[in-house]
């Protein structure tokens, strides 16, 4: 089956899919396998159901305790991720850490703190209401980037924090299917750094190798300074650029398909403005995604990407800025990856 079946255009088309989720009530994912719990003490949630028995939300959350990690999905394959709905707390965000391993590789694919991932900054929530990526109140992530596996995917949830997580929740949808050979593999990367007015780029991502395709941008954006800060221009190095790039934006602003600043918060398909602070509390603050659902951009053996920090003065002259940047990289490459630099620790991700 071809993956070009799944999405709206594909749904008359019939084929030999079978769908399975994985989630508390059914861990394993396999067929016919839900909701067996039986309450116990040793479910920490049971005791809802004690009077109704097996069959009755008797497993549904997740207590995570600090410092543990819990594998929330192990499947063999091939088969393609086509949702993930997961409850955890924004607040906390940073403190979670979400890895993906596609078909027993050693390093993850996907190492992101788990509310950036799903284009939630700055531990603030704000609703998202795009095709690849939805944020429900009040504290509800979704995404539906296809993901597809040959031979296993696994997940886990790191709890960094200090507390135990009181409820954890997901529900992964996804389809045993075979998977045609040019299918690429997705990830997704965090960093963070605050530029330097000398040199006021930002890296999204570098060292990618492989033949892929870009995905998409979050920003989760910091000021440290008054006034505009979205003149800077994003640059796309591909398979060999070296000091100039194939594609150079024009504005941050631009980017993100709008024009003449962020007057107003929008949430849309491919693009958005999403978060509500001006600086009231803090620093303003934006969470920006762009999603190349339609325009992804293709490289053959690498590809790096930086955007610039740049804001402007009164006297109509640009002004570089020192501001403090955290970003995801999504993309679809071959395997084997090149590997990630090492996850900031907890304070060093921790926002302002």
């Amino acid at each position: 089956m071809n993956l070009e079946t799944f999405g709206l255009g594909g749904l008359p088309l019939l084929g030999q899919a079978r769908t399975r989720s994985v989630c508390p009530e059914n861990p394993t994912g396999k067929k016919g396998q839900g909701g067996m719990a039986v309450p116990s003490d040793d479910l920490p949630f049971s005791d809802a159901a004690s009077d109704l028995g097996q069959g009755w939300k008797v497993n549904p959350f997740h207590k995570v305790a600090a410092g543990e990690t819990l594998t929330i999905m192990d499947v063999e394959g091939p088969g393609v991720i086509q949702h993930i709905w997961l409850v955890a707390d924004p607040a906390k965000g940073r403190s979670h850490i979400m890895r993906f391993y596609w078909d027993d590789e050693e390093t993850p694919s996907i190492e992101t703190p788990v509310a950036d991932f799903f284009a939630v900054g700055h531990n603030l929530f704000a609703p998202v209401n795009s095709l690849a990526v939805v944020v429900n109140p009040k504290s509800a992530f979704n995404c539906y980037w296809p993901m597809p596996f040959r031979k296993r995917c696994r997940i886990t949830f790191t709890n960094e924090d200090a507390e135990e997580l009181g409820l954890l929740t997901y529900q992964i949808t996804y389809a045993e299917t075979e998977i045609p050979a040019n299918a690429g593999y997705f990830h997704a990367q965090w960093r963070r750094a605050v530029t330097d007015r000398q040199n006021p780029d930002y890296t999204i991502v570098d060292g990618i190798e492989g033949q892929g395709k870009y995905a998409g941008t979050f920003l989760a954006w910091t000021q440290l300074s008054d006034g505009w800060f979205g003149e800077g221009e994003i640059k796309f190095y591909i398979d060999g650029d070296a000091e100039f790039p194939t594609i150079c934006g024009t504005g941050t602003e631009d980017y993100l398909c709008g024009s003449y600043g962020f007057p107003e918060i929008y949430s849309t398909p491919y693009v958005g403005n999403v978060l509500d602070h001006k600086g009231d509390d803090g620093p303003p603050k934006w969470s920006l995604y762009r999603w190349h659902i339609m325009d992804p951009v293709f490289f053959e053996e690498e590809l790096r990407i930086t955007i610039q920090a740049l804001g402007w003065w009164p006297n109509r002259k640009y002004q570089p800025l020192a501001d403090d940047i955290a970003s995801v990289a999504y993309w679809y490459q071959t395997e084997p990856h090149a590997a990630f630099p090492p996850l900031p620790s907890l304070a060093a991700r921790w926002p302002r």
